[in-house]
């Protein structure tokens, strides 16, 4: 079995029912993506939007947002899902060395991430990539009320 990674840069059928199946396994409160969501997703500049294949199949998307501050150019990987009939095949881990190798390539100093301790599978994993865990907190104001 290969897994292949691939760069998205544009919503076909594909990418598009790719994401109708893969959020909702991510979040249940996150809103379905219609294709301008999904086109805005993978065109904004800041984004670099991957997804793995098994067998020609999509199986799951990370998204690397990469941001200057003045501390430097910084990095964070976002909303990484692996369909349920994948995991455990190495897909989060191929998308994430994926996503570091771009990061690195693009001149970031560091990339963060959040999981929650609940996911103990894809703590292990980040863990395993070198990802160290920080004493911080992380605070959220919801702007959609």
């Amino acid at each position: 079995m290969t897994i292949e990674i691939e760069l998205v840069q544009e919503a076909t059928n594909e990418v598009v029912a790719a994401f109708e199946r893969l959020v909702p396994q991510l979040s249940t409160s996150a809103k379905p993506l219609d294709r301008d969501s999904v086109a805005r997703l993978v065109t904004f500049e800041a984004n670099t939007v991957l997804v793995a294949r098994i067998e020609g199949e999509i199986v799951g998307t990370l998204t690397l947002v990469a941001f200057p501050l003045p501390s430097g150019l910084r990095a964070r990987i976002e909303d990484v899902v692996v369909d349920e009939s994948a995991r455990g095949q190495g897909v989060a881990a191929a998308l994430t060395d994926k996503a570091l190798e771009l990061a690195r390539k693009a001149g970031a100093r560091t990339v963060d991430l959040t999981s929650r301790p609940s996911r103990q599978a894809a703590n292990r994993l980040y863990e395993r990539a070198g990802f160290q865990r920080r004493e911080s907190l992380v605070y959220r104001f919801a702007l959609d009320g």
